[in-house]
């Protein structure tokens, strides 16, 4: 069973930063793409940031390029999503997901945190 845990959540203000965490089971090493989503009320959820284990492929939404950067850290088997410059409608769930290169879909979740930002 499996195992993505996300820490680092909470409440900030606009303008603020925030720094998530992931942290993955080793089986997630290797030939996985680790990914962050969100999801706001009554919204869809979003994939906003990817990335593999190695440097050199990474994926950002229109909607937070330029602001986040995803990271993993292969010594502390986590995946990282530094969040700067936060706005309102940044306000949702965060949830960490992996899949294989190969799938489409992501099988594999994490619980989610929630992020908050106030204006």
């Amino acid at each position: 069973q499996v195992q993505l845990v996300e820490s680092g959540g909470g409440s900030v203000q606009a303008g603020g930063s925030l720094r998530l965490s992931c942290a993955a089971d080793r089986r997630f090493f290797g030939n996985y793409v680790m990914a962050w989503f969100r999801q706001a009320p009554g919204k869809e959820r979003e994939l906003i940031a990817s990335c593999t284990w190695s440097a050199g492929t990474e994926y950002y939404s229109n909607s937070v390029k330029g602001r986040f950067t995803i990271s993993t850290d292969s010594a502390k088997n986590t995946v990282n999503l530094q969040m700067n410059g936060l706005k309102p409608e940044d306000t949702a769930v965060y949830y960490c997901a992996a899949k294989q290169h190969l799938q489409y879909e992501y099988p594999y979740w994490g619980q989610g945190t929630q992020v908050t930002v106030s204006s």
